[in-house]
């Protein structure tokens, strides 16, 4: 019987803070100023979108698609990530990226996992860059490029940080599987709509205590073979 896995990438599938705090740390720069405006209710997502590229654009006015995408390489993975999602893509259940991060890097961990199809334009599909597909099925933020590969001023805007269940809610219904058979892994209450929507949801490595009261299971770890474990659990009963 097929399943339907959610995972946050921040912190969960990638080990560092955020994507797009890394690539701030290779520039040299900092959001502080539109994350503290953004939790001070003065900012939409939107807009803090559009500013964080307008920081990266002002500290590399030249910046181009493919550099940003090289800024993007080495992330650091999360430890147990092959193991996990092998064992899930080897059982044939359903592996979705739902998140707010780069969208480079997403691109970089679903292209560990190829179709075997060409690429093609789709809902939850990735960027045109290797040609080819992925079996997953991604939704991310980031920016966009021009015809000649420059950045624009408008980014691409997929998930908001509390959409992710309308997200998750949409795969259901396309996949045919149901919330009996969703489960959802992320460490934020931005996670919230996802936990909402699957039976069984996984607080991973929680940036703070918020979300672990709306968790069936809190993994503390920084493992991914703990969270394969908690799946795997969940799947036999």
């Amino acid at each position: 019987m097929k399943y339907l896995v959610c995972f946050d990438m921040d912190r969960v599938l990638v080990d560092h803070l955020s994507t797009w705090q890394y690539v701030y740390d290779k520039l040299n720069i900092s959001n502080e100023k539109a994350f503290n405006l953004y939790n001070q209710g003065k900012l939409d997502e939107w807009d803090w979108l559009k500013l964080d590229l307008a920081l990266v654009k002002n500290a590399h006015p030249n910046i181009t698609d493919e550099k940003l995408r090289d800024l993007c390489k080495n992330t650091p993975l999360m430890a147990g990530i092959e193991k996990c999602l092998d064992w899930i893509t080897s059982q044939g259940h359903e592996v979705a990226i739902i998140s707010g991060g780069m969208q480079e890097t997403a691109r970089q961990i679903s292209s560990m996992y190829p179709s075997g199809k060409p690429w093609s334009k789709r809902w939850g599909g990735i960027s045109r860059h290797y040609q080819v597909d992925t079996k997953f099925h991604v939704f991310t933020n980031g920016w966009l490029s021009d015809s000649e590969g420059n950045v624009e001023d408008y980014g691409r805007y997929q998930v908001q940080m509390n959409g992710k269940g309308a997200i998750v809610k949409m795969l259901q219904r396309r996949l045919s599987i149901p919330k009996e058979r969703t489960i959802s892994i992320g460490d934020s209450i931005g996670d919230l709509g996802m936990f909402q929507e699957s039976s069984h949801s996984i607080c991973f490595n929680p940036y703070d205590e918020k979300p672990v009261k709306h968790a069936k299971v809190t993994i503390r770890s920084r493992d991914l073979k703990d969270v394969l474990e908690s799946i795997k659990d969940f799947i036999k009963e």
